[in-house]
């Protein structure tokens, strides 16, 4: 997977992305042995990465080695919830055969956006059937949309597995400004999602919680928003909404770039709000047709009602 124009080799590859990844297991070993509560490393959540290739921008797959050593230390459920805009494919692959570990991504469509996988029929080997899970979402999904998808399922099956540790991978390109991608979800809900995530492993995992970040394109005006408000949300410190972009920061960013930054550290959309899905399911609806399609290939695997 190397020398290709999404992995190109570099001088220093191994160290940095060595760095990266020891970074993440650093992360899970401080949790696992109660150092730490919640752990971040926003440069990891290089979910492409496969055991014998890199892939996608990512060497290698921090995300997969941070739940391995999990498992090594003695985890006996570990769930890995991923939001990037990409399918988390190379952490489903390194666990697709193991029961320990759920997997759950939710991504744009594989029909429009790499790597073409992450079906909703992709739910683990016969050996773990219902380990992995796969929201495909339909291009142009938004706020609302995506938030309805993201409690439709994720919830649930938390709470079915009862994992002992939960790692969250925290990709900022489902953003309406990623130049990458095709969904329409704004820093607001992004947000949402990170608080959403922080409480799952509080009712949970006893809080154990180790954050990662993930893909992200749009560099000024999207990721360093995005993570600031993770490591708000793990450190106990959330940043507000409606808070100013610090102004030496942006004049860092202009003498740097020549780009303006953003004023204000959200979209202005907070709070942002979605319909239940016990509100009612609508046939014509494309969202409401991939949620149905992945509850019902997953759910009754799992024991639950779709």
């Amino acid at each position: 997977g190397l020398g290709t124009i999404d992995d190109p080799a570099f001088a220093g590859m191994h160290e940095v992305s060595a760095l990266i990844a020891g970074q993440s297991v650093g992360a899970a070993e401080a949790v696992w042995r109660g150092e730490a509560l919640h752990a971040v490393n926003f440069a990891g959540g290089l979910h492409h990465a496969m055991p014998g290739a890199a892939s996608g921008f990512c060497v290698y797959n921090d995300a997969a080695l941070a739940v391995a050593r999990l498992l090594e230390l003695g985890a006996e459920r570990v769930a890995y919830i991923d939001v990037d805009v990409h399918h988390g494919d190379g952490v489903q692959a390194a666990f697709w055969e193991d029961p320990r570990v759920l997997t759950i991504s939710l991504h744009e469509h594989p029909r429009t956006l790499f790597p073409q996988t992450g079906w909703p029929e992709e739910t683990g080997a016969p050996s773990a059937e219902g380990s992995a899970v796969n929201v495909a979402l339909p291009a142009g999904t938004g706020d609302a949309g995506w938030l309805r998808a993201f409690h439709a399922v994720v919830p649930e099956l938390i709470a079915g597995f009862r994992p002992q540790v939960l790692v969250t991978q925290h990709g900022a390109d489902t953003h309406f400004e990623d130049p990458l991608a095709h969904l329409a979800v704004s820093l607001d809900a992004q947000r949402a999602v990170q608080v959403a995530c922080h409480e799952l492993a509080h009712e949970h995992a006893d809080g154990r919680w180790v954050a990662l970040g993930g893909g992200g394109y749009a560099v000024v005006e999207v990721v360093p928003r995005s993570w600031s408000h993770l490591v708000g949300v793990a450190a106990g410190r959330p940043v507000e909404p409606t808070a100013p972009v610090p102004d030496e920061w942006r004049r860092q960013v202009y003498a740097r770039t020549r780009q303006p930054a953003p004023h204000r550290m959200t979209d202005g959309r907070w709070p942002v709000s979605w319909a239940a899905w016990d509100e009612g399911y609508d046939p014509a609806d494309r969202l409401d047709q991939a949620i149905l399609a992945t509850r019902r290939a997953v759910f009754p695997l799992r024991g639950l009602l779709p």
